[in-house]
């Protein structure tokens, strides 16, 4: 199988220590394979010698493959500007865990080259969109590949809001908040609260209350394809903040609803052959460490 990736592009936060080496290598096997090499725009003050460069946007649009540095949280950031080019991202992970960038920056020599040769698995991922409407105005946007947390913010208060999916209600809740999130946000805040872990190629939703008060509230799992309204009731007192990713926050009013739904554009996410989504589970959650003597 022959990949057809010719334009590569870099992108990534431009954190100083090791960056630079690691941005290197990377450009060594790159160059040497004859493929054209696209910085982040701001990956420049890492790379001055490196004069292609262009905006995350630019680069979701003319390149065949986006390999991402940094760690889960980049290629978060990432992933909600590119999904709408459907180009594919492979993770280089610079960070802690690693979920959704598996490679490491001492494995980029053997397993890189395989992926550029056609040889990878490919997972589609969705994101959500989400809007703040007041008074059926739409005053907020945002988009999220893990999570859209509805919460209290700093203050020691719950807040008071109702549930609808399809229009259909749910439940009305006093709590700290509410997590609405993907498969792929299911390892992560989700997961701490108190959520099921699903399989990345699922369809489907979960919607975690955080802290109710009702000790028989528990998660929910809907169809991908549900739309999730959040209405934050009148009499709350706070402005709670609405977060996608814990990245992009919009503040909501009492009275103000939230709309959450699939994204049209999907993530195309690429890993080395074998990769395994249990042995990611087993590694990162330590999985069976109880049972090592």
């Amino acid at each position: 199988m022959q990949a057809s990736f010719k334009k590569i592009g870099l992108v990534g936060r431009s954190q100083p220590s090791g960056l630079r080496d690691v941005l290197q290598q990377l450009l060594a096997l790159l160059e040497a394979r004859g493929l054209e090499v696209v910085l982040e725009d701001h990956l420049g003050e890492v790379l001055p010698e490196h004069s292609r460069r262009a905006s995350r946007d630019e680069i979701g649009q003319a390149t065949d493959l986006i390999i991402v540095v940094g760690g889960d949280g980049s290629l978060l950031s990432a992933a909600r500007t590119l999904a709408k080019y459907e180009t594919p991202v492979l993770g280089i992970n610079r960070g802690r865990l690693g979920f959704l960038t598996d490679i490491t920056p001492d494995e980029m020599a053997r397993e890189i080259p395989p992926v550029l040769d056609g040889h990878f698995e490919r997972e589609s991922r969705f994101l959500l969109d989400v809007d703040v409407r007041r008074d059926g105005v739409v005053v907020g946007r945002a988009d999220a590949l893990n999570d859209v947390v509805v919460n209290s913010g700093t203050s020691a208060q719950m807040i008071e809001f109702e549930l609808f999916i399809n229009d259909i209600f749910v439940y009305r809740q006093r709590a700290d908040g509410l997590i609405v999130s993907t498969p792929t946000g299911s390892t992560a805040y989700s997961l701490s609260g108190g959520g099921p872990i699903m399989h990345p190629t699922l369809d489907a939703i979960v919607l975690v209350p955080m802290f109710s008060h009702a000790l028989s509230s528990r998660p929910i799992v809907v169809d991908g394809d549900s739309q999730i309204r959040v209405d934050i009731l009148e009499r709350n007192r706070i402005h709670p903040p609405v977060t996608c990713d814990g990245q992009v926050n919009m503040t909501v009013r009492p009275g103000d609803s939230v709309h959450i739904s699939k994204k049209p554009h999907r993530l195309s996410l690429l890993h080395p052959v074998g990769h395994s989504f249990y042995a990611s589970c087993r590694d990162k959650l330590h999985w069976g460490d109880a049972l090592v003597n």
